[in-house]
């Protein structure tokens, strides 16, 4: 039994169809989903507004590695392409964590790197987890807590679309 925190984002054709499309292809592993964000690019600022969601996971089959592959596979669905690092994408799908599981192999870290920085997957998390913790860093809420307004100003929930 493995349970994971997914992060999407898109900000390239039908966004939220594109999110969509993850939940689709998750749906029998799939616990509960966030609310839909709207956020600036990240990294890479000169492209459009992405929209962001969590999504929590859970399977008696399945390990890191096949959430990776999982995530891989509905990135292809989308029809993404690799062309710059944080740069536009269809769908973006990223295995934040998967239990407890620590990982340095360059084809999955894990806790997925960047995360206690990133109000863009803090938020959403908190909103269907509020006692999350990410592995080696600690509660999530004080992750957030300890961003710069800067940062979680800019991530903005979106009422008006539903990812089910």
């Amino acid at each position: 039994m493995s349970r994971a925190v997914l992060s999407l984002g898109s900000n390239l054709g039908d966004r939220l169809e594109h999110l969509r499309l993850a939940v689709r292809g998750l749906r029998e592993v799939l616990l509960t989903t966030s609310s839909v964000y709207e956020t600036a690019p990240w990294g890479v600022t000169d492209q459009p507004d992405f929209l962001n969601a969590v999504l929590l996971v859970e399977s008696a089959a399945d390990d890191e590695w096949d959430w990776l592959r999982r995530a891989q596979h509905l990135e292809r669905e989308a029809e993404r392409r690799r062309e710059r690092r944080w740069g536009p994408r269809t769908l973006d799908v990223d295995v934040v964590t998967v239990d407890e599981v620590h990982s340095r192999d360059p084809e999955l870290l894990l806790p997925h790197p960047g995360t206690p920085e990133r109000a863009t997957v803090l938020i959403p998390w908190l909103e269907i987890e509020p006692e999350a913790t990410l592995p080696g860093h600690g509660a999530v809420s004080e992750l957030l807590a300890a961003l710069p307004e800067t940062e979680t100003a800019g991530v903005r929930l979106r009422p008006d679309l539903a990812l089910r």
